[in-house]
Protein backbone atom coordinates (compact mmCIF):
# COMPACT_ATOMS: atom_id res chain seq x y z
CA UNK A 1 0.00 0.00 0.00
CA UNK A 2 0.84 3.63 -0.81
CA UNK A 3 2.32 6.00 2.40
CA UNK A 4 -1.07 6.98 2.45
CA UNK A 5 -3.32 4.05 2.42
CA UNK A 6 -6.51 5.80 2.96
CA UNK A 7 -6.61 6.67 -0.63
CA UNK A 8 -6.33 3.36 -1.63
CA UNK A 9 -8.83 2.52 0.73
CA UNK A 10 -11.41 5.34 -0.41
CA UNK A 11 -10.60 4.29 -4.01
CA UNK A 12 -11.22 0.00 -2.79
CA UNK A 13 -14.95 1.31 -1.31
CA UNK A 14 -16.16 4.45 -4.01
CA UNK A 15 -18.90 2.35 -4.99
CA UNK A 16 -18.84 4.20 -8.24
CA UNK A 17 -20.37 1.57 -10.79
CA UNK A 18 -18.41 0.79 -14.07
CA UNK A 19 -19.19 3.31 -16.79
CA UNK A 20 -19.50 0.77 -19.36
CA UNK A 21 -19.61 -3.31 -19.63
CA UNK A 22 -16.42 -3.38 -21.97
CA UNK A 23 -14.23 -5.17 -19.61
CA UNK A 24 -16.67 -7.05 -17.55
CA UNK A 25 -15.98 -11.06 -17.56
CA UNK A 26 -18.42 -13.21 -19.13
CA UNK A 27 -16.43 -16.35 -17.08
CA UNK A 28 -16.56 -16.99 -13.16
CA UNK A 29 -15.03 -14.18 -10.90
CA UNK A 30 -11.83 -15.38 -9.12
CA UNK A 31 -12.67 -16.93 -5.67
CA UNK A 32 -10.87 -18.55 -2.97
CA UNK A 33 -10.24 -21.94 -3.16
CA UNK A 34 -11.05 -22.42 -6.89
CA UNK A 35 -7.76 -24.59 -7.30
CA UNK A 36 -8.04 -26.77 -4.63
CA UNK A 37 -8.15 -30.30 -4.74
CA UNK A 38 -9.65 -33.15 -2.68
CA UNK A 39 -9.27 -36.98 -2.19
CA UNK A 40 -11.77 -39.43 -3.60
CA UNK A 41 -12.91 -42.48 -1.64
CA UNK A 42 -12.27 -45.08 -4.96
CA UNK A 43 -8.78 -43.09 -4.91
CA UNK A 44 -6.79 -40.40 -6.63
CA UNK A 45 -7.93 -36.78 -6.09
CA UNK A 46 -10.26 -33.98 -7.96
CA UNK A 47 -10.66 -30.03 -8.13
CA UNK A 48 -13.32 -29.66 -5.46
CA UNK A 49 -16.47 -28.43 -6.92
CA UNK A 50 -18.44 -26.16 -4.43
CA UNK A 51 -21.91 -26.06 -4.83
CA UNK A 52 -23.09 -24.96 -1.70
CA UNK A 53 -22.95 -21.71 -2.24
CA UNK A 54 -26.59 -20.74 -0.51
CA UNK A 55 -24.88 -21.69 2.80
CA UNK A 56 -21.84 -19.55 2.37
CA UNK A 57 -19.80 -18.49 -0.87
CA UNK A 58 -16.33 -18.34 -1.10
CA UNK A 59 -14.89 -15.04 -0.56
CA UNK A 60 -13.87 -13.45 -4.13
CA UNK A 61 -10.57 -13.07 -4.39
CA UNK A 62 -10.38 -9.54 -4.56
CA UNK A 63 -12.15 -9.32 -1.19
CA UNK A 64 -9.07 -11.22 -0.16
CA UNK A 65 -7.07 -9.15 -1.82
CA UNK A 66 -8.66 -5.97 -0.35
CA UNK A 67 -8.28 -7.37 3.39
CA UNK A 68 -4.93 -8.33 2.96
CA UNK A 69 -3.39 -4.63 1.46
CA UNK A 70 -5.46 -2.94 4.95
CA UNK A 71 -4.51 -6.11 7.44
CA UNK A 72 -1.23 -4.16 8.54
CA UNK A 73 -2.80 -0.71 9.27
CA UNK A 74 -5.28 -2.49 11.20
CA UNK A 75 -6.39 0.09 14.53
CA UNK A 76 -9.16 0.71 16.82
CA UNK A 77 -11.83 2.49 15.34
CA UNK A 78 -13.41 5.97 16.56
CA UNK A 79 -11.68 6.33 20.20
CA UNK A 80 -7.73 7.02 19.18
CA UNK A 81 -6.07 9.87 17.97
CA UNK A 82 -3.24 7.72 16.29
CA UNK A 83 -3.02 7.78 12.57
CA UNK A 84 -4.02 3.87 12.28
CA UNK A 85 -7.05 4.39 14.55
CA UNK A 86 -8.07 7.30 12.44
CA UNK A 87 -7.23 5.41 9.09
CA UNK A 88 -9.05 2.58 10.20
CA UNK A 89 -12.06 5.15 11.56
CA UNK A 90 -12.49 6.61 7.97
CA UNK A 91 -11.83 2.88 6.19
CA UNK A 92 -14.94 1.52 8.71
CA UNK A 93 -17.16 4.96 8.14
CA UNK A 94 -16.75 4.61 3.75
CA UNK A 95 -17.59 1.13 3.75
CA UNK A 96 -20.98 1.97 5.64
CA UNK A 97 -21.24 4.66 2.49
CA UNK A 98 -20.21 2.22 -0.06
CA UNK A 99 -23.25 -0.27 1.34
CA UNK A 100 -25.51 2.35 1.98
CA UNK A 101 -24.63 3.28 -2.45
CA UNK A 102 -25.11 -0.48 -2.98
CA UNK A 103 -28.34 -1.13 -1.74
CA UNK A 104 -30.07 2.12 -3.17
CA UNK A 105 -30.64 3.45 0.10
CA UNK A 106 -32.81 6.65 1.04
CA UNK A 107 -30.72 9.35 1.64
CA UNK A 108 -31.95 9.16 5.65
CA UNK A 109 -31.86 5.76 5.81
CA UNK A 110 -29.35 4.04 8.29
CA UNK A 111 -26.43 1.38 7.29
CA UNK A 112 -25.73 -0.79 10.99
CA UNK A 113 -23.20 -3.38 10.66
CA UNK A 114 -24.22 -6.93 12.12
CA UNK A 115 -22.68 -10.10 12.39
CA UNK A 116 -25.32 -11.99 9.91
CA UNK A 117 -28.75 -11.80 8.64
CA UNK A 118 -30.11 -13.60 11.62
CA UNK A 119 -28.48 -11.17 13.95
CA UNK A 120 -29.78 -8.23 11.90
CA UNK A 121 -33.57 -10.01 11.91
CA UNK A 122 -32.95 -10.28 15.66
CA UNK A 123 -31.99 -6.40 16.13
CA UNK A 124 -34.94 -5.53 14.06
CA UNK A 125 -37.02 -7.64 16.56
CA UNK A 126 -35.70 -6.30 19.46
CA UNK A 127 -36.92 -3.05 17.82
CA UNK A 128 -40.23 -3.20 17.73
CA UNK A 129 -42.68 -0.26 18.20
CA UNK A 130 -45.02 -1.73 21.46
CA UNK A 131 -48.35 -3.63 19.84
CA UNK A 132 -46.42 -4.22 16.39
CA UNK A 133 -47.80 -7.29 14.57
CA UNK A 134 -45.49 -9.26 12.53
CA UNK A 135 -47.01 -11.23 9.59
CA UNK A 136 -44.25 -13.71 7.93
CA UNK A 137 -44.97 -16.98 5.32
CA UNK A 138 -44.16 -20.31 6.82
CA UNK A 139 -41.60 -20.52 4.13
CA UNK A 140 -38.72 -18.35 5.04
CA UNK A 141 -35.61 -19.48 6.52
CA UNK A 142 -35.08 -19.88 10.39
CA UNK A 143 -33.56 -16.60 10.46
CA UNK A 144 -36.37 -14.48 9.47
CA UNK A 145 -39.19 -16.73 11.13
CA UNK A 146 -37.92 -16.95 14.41
CA UNK A 147 -36.87 -13.70 15.83
CA UNK A 148 -40.59 -12.39 16.69
CA UNK A 149 -41.07 -14.56 19.36
CA UNK A 150 -41.80 -12.07 21.86
CA UNK A 151 -44.28 -10.32 19.32
CA UNK A 152 -47.75 -11.23 18.28
CA UNK A 153 -46.69 -13.10 15.26
CA UNK A 154 -48.81 -14.18 12.23
CA UNK A 155 -47.55 -17.46 10.17
CA UNK A 156 -49.17 -17.44 6.94
CA UNK A 157 -49.23 -20.38 4.50
CA UNK A 158 -46.78 -21.15 1.95
CA UNK A 159 -48.63 -19.55 -1.52
CA UNK A 160 -48.41 -21.46 -4.46
CA UNK A 161 -47.86 -18.39 -7.15
CA UNK A 162 -46.30 -14.96 -6.32
CA UNK A 163 -49.95 -13.45 -6.71
CA UNK A 164 -51.38 -15.82 -4.21
CA UNK A 165 -48.50 -14.95 -2.06
CA UNK A 166 -49.59 -10.92 -2.10
CA UNK A 167 -53.78 -12.00 -1.66
CA UNK A 168 -53.01 -13.91 1.27
CA UNK A 169 -50.94 -10.75 2.96
CA UNK A 170 -53.02 -8.54 1.84
CA UNK A 171 -55.96 -10.10 3.31
CA UNK A 172 -53.82 -11.18 6.83
CA UNK A 173 -53.03 -7.03 7.21
CA UNK A 174 -56.59 -6.34 6.22
CA UNK A 175 -58.23 -8.24 8.67
CA UNK A 176 -56.10 -7.47 11.62
CA UNK A 177 -57.56 -5.76 14.58
CA UNK A 178 -56.65 -3.49 15.87
CA UNK A 179 -55.00 -2.02 12.96
CA UNK A 180 -52.07 -0.57 14.97
CA UNK A 181 -47.74 -0.90 14.20
CA UNK A 182 -46.94 -4.27 11.78
CA UNK A 183 -44.13 -5.38 10.11
CA UNK A 184 -43.89 -7.60 7.53
CA UNK A 185 -41.08 -10.30 6.83
CA UNK A 186 -40.14 -11.93 3.79
CA UNK A 187 -37.32 -13.25 1.46
CA UNK A 188 -35.86 -12.30 -1.72
CA UNK A 189 -35.20 -15.62 -2.92
CA UNK A 190 -36.00 -18.92 -1.51
CA UNK A 191 -33.22 -20.66 -0.01
CA UNK A 192 -34.67 -23.68 -0.81
CA UNK A 193 -36.38 -23.55 -4.26
CA UNK A 194 -34.51 -20.66 -4.94
CA UNK A 195 -37.77 -18.74 -6.30
CA UNK A 196 -38.08 -15.20 -6.86
CA UNK A 197 -40.56 -13.73 -4.77
CA UNK A 198 -42.79 -10.28 -5.69
CA UNK A 199 -41.11 -8.10 -3.20
CA UNK A 200 -42.14 -4.79 -4.53
CA UNK A 201 -45.51 -5.96 -5.10
CA UNK A 202 -46.13 -7.48 -1.12
CA UNK A 203 -44.17 -4.01 -0.47
CA UNK A 204 -46.85 -2.04 -2.39
CA UNK A 205 -49.41 -4.38 -0.54
CA UNK A 206 -47.95 -3.74 3.03
CA UNK A 207 -47.67 0.16 2.80
CA UNK A 208 -51.67 -0.55 1.83
CA UNK A 209 -52.57 -1.17 4.92
CA UNK A 210 -50.43 0.42 7.21
CA UNK A 211 -47.56 -1.61 7.54
CA UNK A 212 -44.08 -1.80 7.26
CA UNK A 213 -41.75 -4.67 5.51
CA UNK A 214 -38.29 -5.78 5.85
CA UNK A 215 -36.77 -7.88 3.10
CA UNK A 216 -34.36 -10.82 3.96
CA UNK A 217 -31.80 -10.73 0.94
CA UNK A 218 -29.71 -12.91 2.15
CA UNK A 219 -30.13 -15.14 -1.02
CA UNK A 220 -30.79 -12.16 -3.07
CA UNK A 221 -28.18 -10.08 -2.89
CA UNK A 222 -25.29 -12.17 -3.88
CA UNK A 223 -27.67 -13.37 -7.57
CA UNK A 224 -29.43 -10.06 -8.39
CA UNK A 225 -29.16 -5.79 -7.64
CA UNK A 226 -31.12 -5.02 -4.46
CA UNK A 227 -32.33 -1.41 -4.24
CA UNK A 228 -34.45 -0.44 -1.66
CA UNK A 229 -36.09 2.70 -3.30
CA UNK A 230 -36.56 0.96 -6.37
CA UNK A 231 -38.28 -1.89 -4.03
CA UNK A 232 -40.08 0.68 -1.73
CA UNK A 233 -39.01 -1.96 1.56
CA UNK A 234 -38.49 -0.50 4.85
CA UNK A 235 -35.41 -1.91 5.70
CA UNK A 236 -33.41 -5.30 4.48
CA UNK A 237 -31.21 -7.41 5.95
CA UNK A 238 -28.14 -9.56 4.33
CA UNK A 239 -24.90 -11.73 5.59
CA UNK A 240 -21.28 -10.88 4.15
CA UNK A 241 -20.62 -14.63 4.08
CA UNK A 242 -23.57 -14.98 1.58
CA UNK A 243 -21.98 -12.05 -0.43
CA UNK A 244 -18.64 -13.43 -1.50
CA UNK A 245 -17.36 -12.13 1.87
CA UNK A 246 -15.61 -13.67 4.99
CA UNK A 247 -18.02 -15.34 8.31
CA UNK A 248 -18.91 -12.89 10.55
CA UNK A 249 -20.13 -9.58 8.66
CA UNK A 250 -23.90 -8.59 8.47
CA UNK A 251 -25.85 -5.61 7.45
CA UNK A 252 -29.14 -3.76 8.46
CA UNK A 253 -30.11 -0.95 6.09
CA UNK A 254 -33.44 0.85 6.02
CA UNK A 255 -35.11 3.56 8.42
CA UNK A 256 -33.77 4.62 11.01
CA UNK A 257 -37.01 6.07 13.48
CA UNK A 258 -37.84 2.41 14.93
CA UNK A 259 -33.93 2.08 15.47
CA UNK A 260 -33.46 5.47 17.08
CA UNK A 261 -36.32 4.87 19.44
CA UNK A 262 -35.45 1.33 21.07
CA UNK A 263 -33.22 0.63 23.42
CA UNK A 264 -29.88 -0.34 22.18
CA UNK A 265 -29.22 -4.32 20.95
CA UNK A 266 -26.31 -3.79 23.16
CA UNK A 267 -25.26 -1.45 25.81
CA UNK A 268 -22.03 -0.54 25.95
CA UNK A 269 -19.27 1.75 24.60
CA UNK A 270 -19.67 3.33 21.48
CA UNK A 271 -23.59 3.21 21.59
CA UNK A 272 -23.36 5.68 24.51
CA UNK A 273 -22.59 9.15 23.87
CA UNK A 274 -22.28 10.63 27.26
CA UNK A 275 -22.53 8.75 30.53
CA UNK A 276 -22.68 10.50 34.01
CA UNK A 277 -23.40 9.13 37.91
CA UNK A 278 -26.76 10.43 39.31
CA UNK A 279 -26.64 12.01 43.05
CA UNK A 280 -28.80 9.16 43.69
CA UNK A 281 -25.64 6.79 42.74
CA UNK A 282 -26.75 5.51 39.51
CA UNK A 283 -25.87 6.33 36.08
CA UNK A 284 -27.56 8.25 33.45
CA UNK A 285 -26.94 7.34 29.71
CA UNK A 286 -27.43 9.02 26.38
CA UNK A 287 -26.81 6.89 23.69
CA UNK A 288 -26.15 7.81 20.23
CA UNK A 289 -28.86 8.17 18.10
CA UNK A 290 -26.50 6.86 14.78
CA UNK A 291 -26.21 3.25 13.35
CA UNK A 292 -23.65 3.37 16.49
CA UNK A 293 -26.48 3.04 18.64
CA UNK A 294 -26.91 -0.84 18.01
CA UNK A 295 -22.73 -1.36 17.39
CA UNK A 296 -21.52 -1.20 20.77
CA UNK A 297 -18.03 -2.38 21.39
CA UNK A 298 -15.09 -2.72 18.88
CA UNK A 299 -16.86 -3.04 16.08
CA UNK A 300 -15.80 -5.75 12.90
CA UNK A 301 -13.80 -3.25 10.90
CA UNK A 302 -12.30 -5.92 8.69
CA UNK A 303 -15.68 -7.68 8.36
CA UNK A 304 -17.26 -4.32 7.23
CA UNK A 305 -14.38 -3.59 5.06
CA UNK A 306 -14.96 -7.12 3.51
CA UNK A 307 -18.72 -6.45 2.88
CA UNK A 308 -18.00 -2.82 1.15
CA UNK A 309 -15.38 -4.75 -0.99
CA UNK A 310 -17.98 -7.46 -2.33
CA UNK A 311 -20.59 -4.76 -3.03
CA UNK A 312 -17.54 -2.84 -5.15
CA UNK A 313 -16.53 -5.71 -6.95
CA UNK A 314 -20.40 -6.92 -7.82
CA UNK A 315 -21.07 -3.58 -8.80
CA UNK A 316 -17.60 -3.65 -11.30
CA UNK A 317 -18.78 -6.46 -12.77
CA UNK A 318 -22.14 -5.49 -13.52
CA UNK A 319 -25.03 -7.37 -12.06
CA UNK A 320 -26.39 -7.47 -15.83
CA UNK A 321 -23.94 -9.71 -16.71
CA UNK A 322 -23.70 -11.99 -13.18
CA UNK A 323 -27.56 -12.33 -13.44
CA UNK A 324 -27.44 -13.76 -17.22
CA UNK A 325 -24.38 -16.06 -16.67
CA UNK A 326 -26.23 -17.25 -13.73
CA UNK A 327 -29.64 -17.84 -15.54
CA UNK A 328 -27.37 -19.61 -18.12
CA UNK A 329 -26.38 -22.39 -15.88
CA UNK A 330 -29.55 -22.33 -14.03
CA UNK A 331 -31.32 -23.51 -17.42
CA UNK A 332 -28.17 -25.80 -17.75
CA UNK A 333 -28.64 -27.45 -14.48
CA UNK A 334 -32.25 -27.96 -14.79
CA UNK A 335 -32.16 -29.00 -18.47
CA UNK A 336 -29.98 -31.85 -17.12
CA UNK A 337 -31.72 -32.68 -14.62
CA UNK A 338 -35.35 -33.04 -16.74
CA UNK A 339 -33.33 -36.22 -18.38
CA UNK A 340 -33.41 -37.88 -15.21
CA UNK A 341 -36.86 -39.43 -14.30
CA UNK A 342 -36.34 -40.00 -11.05
CA UNK A 343 -35.46 -36.37 -9.81
CA UNK A 344 -37.68 -33.99 -8.22
CA UNK A 345 -36.73 -30.25 -8.43
CA UNK A 346 -39.00 -28.93 -5.48
CA UNK A 347 -40.84 -25.78 -6.58
CA UNK A 348 -43.21 -23.33 -5.00
CA UNK A 349 -44.56 -21.54 -8.14
CA UNK A 350 -44.04 -24.15 -10.89
CA UNK A 351 -41.68 -24.43 -14.07
CA UNK A 352 -41.97 -20.98 -15.53
CA UNK A 353 -40.79 -19.40 -12.20
CA UNK A 354 -37.28 -16.88 -12.03
CA UNK A 355 -35.22 -18.04 -9.69
CA UNK A 356 -31.31 -17.43 -8.73
CA UNK A 357 -28.56 -20.27 -8.51
CA UNK A 358 -30.43 -22.12 -5.78
CA UNK A 359 -32.36 -25.46 -6.62
CA UNK A 360 -33.20 -28.43 -4.30
CA UNK A 361 -34.56 -31.61 -5.03
CA UNK A 362 -35.06 -35.48 -4.15
CA UNK A 363 -34.34 -38.93 -6.01
CA UNK A 364 -36.51 -41.74 -6.07
CA UNK A 365 -35.17 -44.71 -4.13
CA UNK A 366 -32.54 -42.53 -2.44
CA UNK A 367 -32.37 -40.92 0.98
CA UNK A 368 -30.52 -37.86 0.66
CA UNK A 369 -28.12 -37.39 2.91
CA UNK A 370 -26.92 -40.90 1.04
CA UNK A 371 -26.86 -38.94 -1.98
CA UNK A 372 -24.96 -36.51 -1.06
CA UNK A 373 -22.83 -37.81 0.63
CA UNK A 374 -21.76 -39.89 -2.49
CA UNK A 375 -21.06 -37.07 -4.46
CA UNK A 376 -18.64 -35.59 -1.94
CA UNK A 377 -16.71 -38.87 -1.54
CA UNK A 378 -16.77 -40.41 -4.87
CA UNK A 379 -16.86 -37.01 -7.31
CA UNK A 380 -15.32 -34.17 -5.32
CA UNK A 381 -19.30 -32.05 -5.65
CA UNK A 382 -19.70 -30.34 -2.28
CA UNK A 383 -23.71 -30.00 -1.91
CA UNK A 384 -25.57 -29.72 1.47
CA UNK A 385 -28.48 -31.89 1.88
CA UNK A 386 -31.27 -31.93 5.01
CA UNK A 387 -33.98 -29.35 5.37
CA UNK A 388 -31.55 -25.86 5.36
CA UNK A 389 -33.00 -24.26 8.07
CA UNK A 390 -36.32 -24.00 6.93
CA UNK A 391 -38.38 -26.73 8.25
CA UNK A 392 -41.90 -26.16 7.50
CA UNK A 393 -41.78 -25.09 4.34
CA UNK A 394 -39.59 -28.52 3.63
CA UNK A 395 -42.55 -30.26 4.98
CA UNK A 396 -44.91 -28.37 2.63
CA UNK A 397 -43.19 -29.25 -0.66
CA UNK A 398 -42.28 -32.39 0.57
CA UNK A 399 -45.03 -33.77 3.00
CA UNK A 400 -44.98 -35.26 6.63
CA UNK A 401 -45.15 -38.42 6.31
CA UNK A 402 -42.87 -39.96 3.39
CA UNK A 403 -41.76 -43.45 2.86
CA UNK A 404 -38.56 -44.05 4.05
CA UNK A 405 -35.64 -45.32 1.54
CA UNK A 406 -31.90 -46.02 1.89
CA UNK A 407 -29.96 -47.18 4.13
CA UNK A 408 -28.85 -43.36 5.52
CA UNK A 409 -30.76 -40.77 7.23
CA UNK A 410 -30.98 -39.06 10.27
CA UNK A 411 -31.66 -41.29 13.14
CA UNK A 412 -33.52 -38.14 15.47
CA UNK A 413 -35.95 -37.34 13.11
CA UNK A 414 -39.61 -37.07 14.28
CA UNK A 415 -41.62 -40.76 13.58
CA UNK A 416 -42.50 -40.79 10.05
CA UNK A 417 -40.28 -38.18 8.90
CA UNK A 418 -36.87 -40.45 8.94
CA UNK A 419 -36.29 -39.54 5.21
CA UNK A 420 -37.73 -35.71 5.13
CA UNK A 421 -34.70 -34.19 3.76
CA UNK A 422 -33.76 -33.09 0.15
CA UNK A 423 -30.31 -32.08 -1.67
CA UNK A 424 -29.88 -28.84 -2.61
CA UNK A 425 -27.12 -27.29 -5.17
CA UNK A 426 -26.12 -24.09 -5.25
CA UNK A 427 -23.80 -21.47 -7.04
CA UNK A 428 -23.09 -18.26 -8.18
CA UNK A 429 -20.72 -15.82 -9.65
CA UNK A 430 -17.39 -18.20 -8.78
CA UNK A 431 -18.51 -21.07 -10.54
CA UNK A 432 -16.81 -22.49 -13.65
CA UNK A 433 -19.64 -24.11 -16.05
CA UNK A 434 -17.05 -27.11 -15.72
CA UNK A 435 -18.98 -27.68 -12.06
CA UNK A 436 -22.43 -27.54 -13.05
CA UNK A 437 -21.98 -29.82 -15.81
CA UNK A 438 -20.02 -32.57 -13.78
CA UNK A 439 -22.86 -32.07 -11.03
CA UNK A 440 -25.37 -33.26 -13.76
CA UNK A 441 -23.03 -35.96 -15.25
CA UNK A 442 -22.83 -37.11 -11.10
CA UNK A 443 -26.40 -37.53 -10.80
CA UNK A 444 -27.06 -39.32 -13.92
CA UNK A 445 -24.48 -41.98 -13.08
CA UNK A 446 -25.40 -42.03 -9.63
CA UNK A 447 -29.56 -42.70 -10.32
CA UNK A 448 -28.12 -45.50 -13.26
CA UNK A 449 -25.51 -47.37 -11.56
CA UNK A 450 -25.52 -46.99 -7.86
CA UNK A 451 -23.28 -45.88 -5.21
CA UNK A 452 -19.65 -47.26 -5.87
CA UNK A 453 -18.73 -47.36 -2.04
CA UNK A 454 -20.46 -48.36 1.43
CA UNK A 455 -21.83 -45.72 3.27
CA UNK A 456 -23.13 -46.08 7.17
CA UNK A 457 -24.59 -42.60 9.70
CA UNK A 458 -22.62 -41.69 12.26
CA UNK A 459 -23.71 -38.95 14.58
CA UNK A 460 -26.74 -38.29 12.30
CA UNK A 461 -24.71 -37.46 9.02
CA UNK A 462 -23.88 -40.42 6.27
CA UNK A 463 -20.66 -41.00 5.30
CA UNK A 464 -18.53 -43.16 3.52
CA UNK A 465 -17.25 -46.73 4.97
CA UNK A 466 -13.37 -46.68 6.19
Amino acid sequence: MPARPSTAVATATAAAPASDGSCRPTGPLPVLGRDVTVPLVTGGQVTYAALDYAASAPALQRVWDDIAAYAPYYGSVHRGAGYLSQLSTELFENSRTTVHRFLGCREADQVVFTRSTTDSLNLLAAALPDGCRVFVFETEHHAALLPWQGADVTYLDAPRTPGEAVRTLATALAEREPAGPALVCVTGASNVTGELWPVRELAAAAHAHGARIVLDAAQLAPHHPVSVRDLDVDWVAFSGHKLYAPFGSGVLAGRADWLQAAEPYLAGGGASRTVARRPDGGVDVEWHTTAARHEAGSPNVIGAYAVASACKALTDAGFEALVARERHLVERLRAGLAQVPEVRVLSLFGDGAARVGVLSFVVEGWNSSHFAAALSAEYGIGVRDGLFCAHPLIRTLLGSDPAETGECGAPDAAAGERSLNAIRVSFGAGTPDEHVERFVGAVKELVREGARWDYRTEDGRCVPVV
